[in-house]
Protein backbone atom coordinates (compact mmCIF):
# COMPACT_ATOMS: atom_id res chain seq x y z
CA UNK A 1 0.00 0.00 0.00
CA UNK A 2 0.98 3.39 -0.84
CA UNK A 3 0.09 7.34 -1.10
CA UNK A 4 -0.36 8.48 -4.30
CA UNK A 5 3.14 9.94 -4.60
CA UNK A 6 4.42 6.54 -3.99
CA UNK A 7 5.47 6.93 -0.34
CA UNK A 8 4.28 4.18 2.07
CA UNK A 9 1.53 5.39 4.29
CA UNK A 10 2.22 6.75 7.62
CA UNK A 11 1.40 4.44 10.53
CA UNK A 12 -0.40 6.15 13.02
CA UNK A 13 0.65 4.40 15.84
CA UNK A 14 3.82 5.43 15.38
CA UNK A 15 2.90 8.80 17.17
CA UNK A 16 1.81 7.06 20.35
CA UNK A 17 3.83 6.94 23.82
CA UNK A 18 4.58 4.42 26.11
CA UNK A 19 2.18 5.09 28.48
CA UNK A 20 -0.86 6.59 26.93
CA UNK A 21 -4.38 4.36 27.01
CA UNK A 22 -5.17 3.53 23.66
CA UNK A 23 -8.00 1.54 22.04
CA UNK A 24 -6.78 -0.75 18.86
CA UNK A 25 -9.10 -2.73 16.69
CA UNK A 26 -7.85 -5.86 14.71
CA UNK A 27 -8.53 -8.68 12.95
CA UNK A 28 -9.08 -12.28 14.24
CA UNK A 29 -10.22 -15.29 13.17
CA UNK A 30 -13.73 -14.90 14.15
CA UNK A 31 -13.62 -11.47 13.06
CA UNK A 32 -12.65 -8.42 14.97
CA UNK A 33 -11.31 -7.87 18.40
CA UNK A 34 -10.21 -4.71 20.56
CA UNK A 35 -7.48 -4.18 23.15
CA UNK A 36 -8.23 -1.28 25.33
CA UNK A 37 -6.02 -0.31 28.04
CA UNK A 38 -2.17 1.29 28.49
CA UNK A 39 0.40 1.45 25.58
CA UNK A 40 3.46 -0.83 26.97
CA UNK A 41 5.43 -0.83 23.56
CA UNK A 42 5.28 0.75 19.87
CA UNK A 43 6.74 -1.04 16.83
CA UNK A 44 6.66 -0.08 13.21
CA UNK A 45 5.37 -4.48 13.01
CA UNK A 46 3.39 -3.92 15.75
CA UNK A 47 2.25 -2.80 19.42
CA UNK A 48 1.61 -4.29 22.70
CA UNK A 49 -1.47 -2.77 25.28
CA UNK A 50 -1.47 -4.08 28.68
CA UNK A 51 -5.17 -4.80 28.68
CA UNK A 52 -7.53 -6.05 31.58
CA UNK A 53 -6.33 -9.57 30.70
CA UNK A 54 -2.86 -9.00 30.18
CA UNK A 55 -0.64 -7.65 27.62
CA UNK A 56 -1.85 -8.01 24.06
CA UNK A 57 0.24 -8.12 21.04
CA UNK A 58 -1.47 -6.71 18.02
CA UNK A 59 0.41 -7.01 14.51
CA UNK A 60 0.48 -4.40 12.12
CA UNK A 61 -0.75 -6.45 9.64
CA UNK A 62 -3.74 -6.97 11.56
CA UNK A 63 -5.04 -3.76 13.14
CA UNK A 64 -7.71 -2.13 11.43
CA UNK A 65 -7.54 1.06 13.59
CA UNK A 66 -6.83 2.60 16.85
CA UNK A 67 -6.87 5.53 18.16
CA UNK A 68 -5.98 7.23 22.03
CA UNK A 69 -8.11 7.46 24.57
CA UNK A 70 -9.30 8.99 27.75
CA UNK A 71 -8.46 7.88 30.83
CA UNK A 72 -11.07 5.27 32.66
CA UNK A 73 -14.02 7.28 34.42
CA UNK A 74 -13.44 6.98 38.02
CA UNK A 75 -15.61 4.74 39.84
CA UNK A 76 -17.58 5.82 42.47
CA UNK A 77 -16.53 5.25 46.41
CA UNK A 78 -17.57 1.89 47.60
CA UNK A 79 -19.70 2.11 50.43
CA UNK A 80 -18.84 0.57 53.70
CA UNK A 81 -21.41 -1.49 55.56
CA UNK A 82 -22.11 0.36 59.32
CA UNK A 83 -20.29 -0.97 62.21
CA UNK A 84 -21.62 -3.04 64.55
CA UNK A 85 -22.44 -0.93 68.34
CA UNK A 86 -19.26 -1.43 70.47
CA UNK A 87 -20.88 -3.30 73.63
CA UNK A 88 -22.02 -1.69 76.24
Amino acid sequence: MTTDDGTPPPLPWLQWRVGERVVVRYRVPDGFSDALGELLEVHPDRVVVRTRRGPVEVPATAMVTGKRVPPPPSSPPRERPPRPAPPP
